[in-house]
C-alpha cells in the first residue's frame, strides 16, 4: 500500500500543482517569470509537457482545466485570416494574412478595359504573426461575473 501511495501522486497534490501553475500564469505585471516562487512549478511543467502521456495539471478551486492555445496573433488591419498549401495541397491552419488590394490605384493615364482593371486587383498575403505569449487561461472575476483571459508562454 506503501508503494501505491509514493508511485501515484495524490488527487490533491496534483491539485494543488495545478493551483500553483494557475496562479503563475495568470500572473501579468510581472509575468510569473519575474515571480521567484513560480518557478518551480512552472519549470516542472514545461518538462512534464515533453514526457509522453502529458495531461495539464488541473485546478478544480479555479474553475479553469487545461488552458487555450492559439499560435497566431490577430492580422493587421485591413487584412483577414488565411491559409497557405503544404507540399500535398492541404491548408496549414490560418497561417497567413491576406488582402486585396488595387494596385494600379491613382494611376490616371487613360481608360482602362475591364481585363486591365481586373489585372489591377491583386491578392497580397504576410506570414500570421506568431502570439508571444501563445497560452491562456480565461478565469471569471467573480466580483464583475465578467471572464478575463490571461496570456503566458512556457520557454525555458
Amino acid at each position: 500500500m506503501l508503494l501505491t501511495v509514493a508511485v501515484f501522486p495524490s488527487p490533491a497534490f496534483a491539485s494543488e500543482w495545478g493551483c500553483e501553475v494557475l496562479l503563475c500564469a495568470s500572473s501579468s505585471n510581472p509575468s510569473w517569470r519575474g515571480v521567484p516562487a513560480c518557478h518551480p512549478p512552472m519549470n516542472r511543467l514545461i518538462s512534464a509537457m515533453k514526457k509522453p502521456g502529458f495531461d495539464w495539471p488541473t485546478c478544480p478551486e479555479g474553475g479553469t482545466g487545461a488552458p487555450g492555445y492559439e499560435r497566431y496573433a490577430e492580422c493587421p488591419e485591413g487584412y483577414q485570416v488565411g491559409s497557405s498549401r503544404d507540399r500535398n495541397g492541404f491548408a496549414r491552419n490560418g497561417d497567413l494574412c491576406v488582402k486585396t488590394v488595387n494596385v494600379c490605384q491613382g494611376n490616371t493615364h487613360g481608360l482602362y478595359n475591364s481585363d486591365r482593371q481586373r489585372s489591377c486587383i491583386q491578392t497580397v498575403s504576410m506570414s500570421r504573426p506568431l502570439r508571444s505569449e501563445p497560452y491562456y487561461f480565461d478565469i471569471k472575476n467573480d466580483t464583475s461575473g465578467q471572464t478575463e483571459r490571461h496570456w503566458f508562454e512556457l520557454h525555458k
